[in-house]
């Protein structure tokens, strides 16, 4: 199976200076490895040219996040299987043969994603996707080993391979032919939450995602957005209501949305107690822009199929901050 590899890069020379040598090391001789530039303004594609000459470049002509700048760069891989993976990702020995193996077995596999390991606490999974990712009773996101802020230590208890219901964007593996008859990444999250739209839309065309426990890659995360950048916030709670807006079936859409707002509301007071301001203002933004772009987010609509929302039952806000239970395994 033809394999192509494809690292978007934002002035990250420094990340890839680190990063990219372990995966070309493990990588190169199953696939080919891109690195698909989105304008940046340092000195990254002259680093490339200079010290990596054999990975292939792209060059996007502008910045448009992390969906425009795979979508632009997708159009020029001809491999039929691609993983998707941020430049703050060291790859291990073997890493990418179970994953190509997954896919030349499984007809019904659309995506996948490895174990995704802390770089800075290898013994711990990395918040952005761990053992994989679902959705909860209200939409919100949690994963195998990671729920809201509580990240679980690898004891070997997620080492089987598992259907879930969305793959990580930090390393995210898909046929180069669902990502397309999906419909991509949406441009409009820029970045954030996109994956887990474009899974959504995965799982409606009757296809499985996939953990695939024996591939283990570490991720720093944040490398390009830190966790404490407001930009951040906003776009995680706007990107969260446009997902739901065009994904969720029926009119129970708009009540869940709704009741998504409110609490987004008690999260706006909580940073304004934490002494947070400016995620609070990022959330009211984050409102505020989903008002503006309603009606365009809710053309989409047109397109989900009308099967199933695939939440879980379980409410992980219920769970987590009211009953207690902060681990994957007691929800």
């Amino acid at each position: 199976m033809k394999t192509a590899i494809v690292i978007l890069n934002w002035n990250g020379r420094d990340l890839l200076a680190k990063f990219l040598p372990s995966v070309i090391a493990h990588s190169a001789s199953q696939a080919t490895v891109y690195v698909a530039d989105n304008a940046s303004t340092d000195d990254s594609v002259a680093y490339l040219r200079a010290h990596f000459p054999k990975v292939q470049l792209i060059e996007n002509a502008e910045n448009g996040g992390y969906a425009r700048g795979y979508n632009l760069a997708l159009r020029q891989v001809d491999e039929e299987l691609l993983v998707l993976m941020n430049s703050d990702i060291e790859t291990t020995e073997g890493w990418l043969t179970p994953i190509i193996k997954a896919f030349k077995a499984e007809s019904d596999l659309g995506a996948a994603q490895p174990k995704i390991l802390d770089y800075k606490r290898p013994e711990y999974f990395e918040y952005a996707g761990a053992a994989g990712g679902f959705l909860d009773a209200l939409g919100y996101p949690y994963c195998r080993g990671r729920i809201f802020d509580t990240v679980e230590k690898d004891t070997g208890q997620y080492d089987d391979n598992a259907r879930i219901f969305w793959a990580s964007g930090a390393c995210f593996a898909v046929r180069k032919s669902v990502f397309w008859e999906a419909g991509a990444l949406d441009e409009q999250f820029f970045a954030h939450q996109e994956e887990i739209d474009l899974c959504w839309r995965i799982n409606a065309l009757g296809l499985v995602v996939k953990y695939i426990a024996n591939s283990s890659v570490y991720h720093v995360g944040g490398a390009t957005l830190g966790t404490m950048n407001p930009q951040k916030t906003f776009l995680n709670f706007r990107n969260t209501l446009f997902a739901l807006l065009k994904n969720v079936p029926g009119v129970r859409v708009y009540a869940l949305i709704f009741l998504r707002m409110c609490l987004d509301g008690i999260a706006v007071l909580k940073f304004v107690i934490e002494g947070k301001s400016s995620h609070s203002i990022a959330i009211l933004k984050a409102h505020m822009d989903f008002y503006r772009t309603f009606r365009d987010i809710h053309k989409k609509r047109n397109n989900i199929k009308k099967t199933g929302t695939y939440f879980a039952e379980v409410s992980i806000v219920w769970s987590y901050f009211v009953k207690g239970k902060k681990l994957y395994t007691k929800i």
